[in-house]
């Protein structure tokens, strides 16, 4: 078992490799297909709220309900999408379900950024979730953009340096 606290250095991403289990504590975001797009062009335009610092992050693909929140599968065309601009961003480790495409694989490479898959067992985050803020995109519900603070969500690496669990 790993241990990673948020925000997440350039090192303790060089260190995980496919298979390790991670136990990830401290500030994550979660967003899904209908805000990650959103969020890529305000900090690509320079319009993005100054309370999201993406450098570290984690991005854990879901939706933010009063019964918890669980995973979504990671490769939506707007979520695989995501992971270059946003690893390009900050984000160091990108948290959901399901295989992503070679390509999206390489980009996590260039960037030193991971992917991560976590089962989904809503009551047990729920448990292990601590804080919850809606920080930006309030129009869109649950699908806004959520900071929530956790600690000891587990999870496998199923990418890192170019190679995928799916392999």
């Amino acid at each position: 078992m790993k241990y990673l606290e948020t925000p997440i250095s350039e090192e303790d991403i060089a260190n995980l490799e496919v298979g390790d289990i991670v136990n990830i504590s401290g500030w994550i975001y979660c967003g899904r297909d209908a805000v990650l797009p959103k969020i890529i062009m305000e900090a690509e335009s320079g319009t993005l709220d100054r309370k999201v610092d993406l450098r570290g992050g984690v991005i854990f693909h879901t939706a933010v309900s009063p019964a918890g929140v669980g995973p979504t599968s990671s490769n939506k065309k707007e979520i695989e999408e995501s992971f270059g601009p946003l690893s390009k961003l900050g984000i160091k480790l990108h948290l959901g379900k399901g295989a992503i495409g070679a390509a999206t694989i390489e980009l996590l490479k260039e960037n030193n950024s991971v992917f991560a898959v976590i089962p989904p067992t809503t009551a047990l985050f729920e448990d292990q979730t601590y804080e919850r803020e809606l920080l930006v995109h309030p129009e869109l519900g649950m699908e806004a953009l959520y900071r929530i603070k956790v600690k000891n969500y587990q999870a496998i690496i199923a990418v890192a340096k170019g190679r995928s669990i799916y392999e």
